[in-house]
């Protein structure tokens, strides 16, 4: 038995140097940071490369539409100017018309003196005429040619009055001369009132004109400055989408980052921790032998006593249990470092893990081959010919609970209500080995006494 149990021990420090690491608290253990994939990563791109392309488009839209936008306020500043040119124009062909009319007013009441002058000359010279007759004057008289004293008499008196007869004549001619000139003015000024009146109503037309087109021009500017504006705002909503979708490529690449500085960082804690498990495991060894050399010197005196004493099997039993416990020990040390898998591991060794609809999944479990904590459970305790049941809460009422303070190697730790959260096996000295976590594997740490159960179960 001595040999067996040295052999035992040694297999078990030489499994322990294979891999170990330290876990948080049982059931709580951190999941690794998200790590996005290579598509989640390049559709964010994508995604990017779109909105850039659409900023592009839309920048290029605004700039053609600012262009537009300026030749409608150039156009809209020349039909304004069109606008006030028609507007001086009119001012000066109502002025010139107001011009025109005071000049036709002038000119009508200069004819129609010319007219009154003349006929009042005309007037007075008939009635001088009229006179003569009546009177017996030289002027137009009968009279005044039979009264005449001598031919040169009548000669003078007929000179005289042909005399003033002409000078009546001509101031009746200068009148009629005079009105006739007064009525050419008159039809003059009239003529140019028309002619004022007509540039009027035409100044009228094009400031009519001007203003209907300067309006037009405003109207198309406004619209042209709500399409700038749509487009712009348009713009700016891409840009905010760009801005959104570079921040969550960022973010990708960011995770990816962390975790593979997690990644990083888990390998350098393992690397670390299975440094320091070789050192535990030479020491473990080094007291597995101890032990096995121990019991190998008490058989014998164990026998004696035996035969004294004449109570068979005792001491012999309690070694075959010590042996047993240690080859479930060995049995669960030589699966360190194989790969944590939910649902796996049997009384044969590793196997496929199952879906669990949640953390497993996100790990690949299902596609791992190896062990949850029951199943590291169940292939340990194989090895004495114990059957557990596969669940750890079953577990925990498999065999005598024993105070923690009283836990022994071989015995099973449990946390969670019932046990039915995890389960390790003690190595003693506080130290346990597990199956710890999905993504994790079969490792060896130091008891973590946050939410452990108050008992331990003992099998053998």
């Amino acid at each position: 038995m001595s040999a067996r149990s040295l052999v035992v021990a040694l297999s078990a420090g030489l499994a322990v140097a294979l891999s170990v690491s330290t876990a948080g608290p049982a059931g709580a253990v951190p999941p690794p940071p998200p790590n996005p994939s290579d598509s989640e990563i390049e559709a964010g791109h994508a995604e990017t490369r779109a909105k850039a392309g659409r900023v592009g488009e839309l920048t290029q839209r605004l700039v053609e539409a600012e262009g537009r936008l300026q030749r409608l306020v150039d156009d809209v500043a020349w039909k304004l100017e069109q606008a006030n040119k028609a507007l001086v124009d009119l001012a000066a062909a109502e002025a010139s018309a107001a011009a025109a009319q005071r000049d036709a007013r002038a000119a009508r009441a200069e004819a129609d003196a010319a007219d009154r002058s003349v006929e009042d000359v005309r007037r007075r010279a008939d009635a001088f005429v009229a006179g003569s007759y009546q009177q017996g004057s030289t002027i137009g008289s009968i009279s005044a040619y039979l009264g005449s004293a001598s031919p040169e008499d009548l000669l003078a008196r007929a000179q005289l009055l042909n005399a003033v007869s002409g000078s009546q004549l001509d101031a009746i001619d200068q009148m009629e001369r005079a009105r006739v000139d007064r009525a050419n003015k008159d039809a003059a000024a009239r003529g140019a009132l028309d002619q004022a009146r007509a540039r009027q109503s035409a100044a009228e037309d094009a400031r009519r004109a001007a203003e209907a087109a300067k309006a037009a021009a405003v109207r198309a500017m406004a619209d042209q400055r709500q399409q700038a504006q749509r487009i712009e705002a348009d713009r700016a909503e891409v840009e905010r989408q760009l801005t959104e979708a570079q921040a969550g490529v960022a973010g990708l690449e960011d995770q990816r980052k962390r975790y593979e500085e997690w990644r990083e960082a888990k390998r350098r804690e393992e690397e670390a921790a299975r440094r320091a498990a070789q050192e535990a495991a030479r020491r473990a060894a080094e007291e597995a032998a101890r032990r096995a050399a121990a019991t190998a010197a008490r058989r014998p005196a164990a026998g004696a006593a035996t035969k004294a004493t004449k109570a068979p099997g005792r001491d012999e039993g309690a070694g075959d249990t010590e042996a047993a416990v240690e080859a479930v020990v060995a049995r669960a040390l030589s699966q360190v470092g194989v790969p944590y898998s939910w649902g796996g591991g049997n009384a044969d060794g590793p196997t496929l893990g199952i879906r669990d609809g949640g953390e497993a999944d996100l790990h690949g479990d299902y596609g791992k081959v190896g062990f949850d904590c029951s199943g590291l459970m169940v292939y340990a305790f194989a090895a004495a010919g114990v059957q557990l049941p596969r669940f750890s809460g079953y577990q925990y009422s498999a065999g005598e609970r024993v105070p923690l303070a009283d836990a022994a190697r071989g015995d099973m730790l449990f946390w969670g209500p019932g046990g039915g959260q995890h389960v390790a096996l003690y190595l003693g000295d506080g130290m346990m080995v597990e199956a710890p976590y999905s993504g994790g594997h079969v490792q060896v740490s130091s008891v973590r006494h946050h939410g452990i159960q108050p008992y331990a179960v003992r099998v053998l």
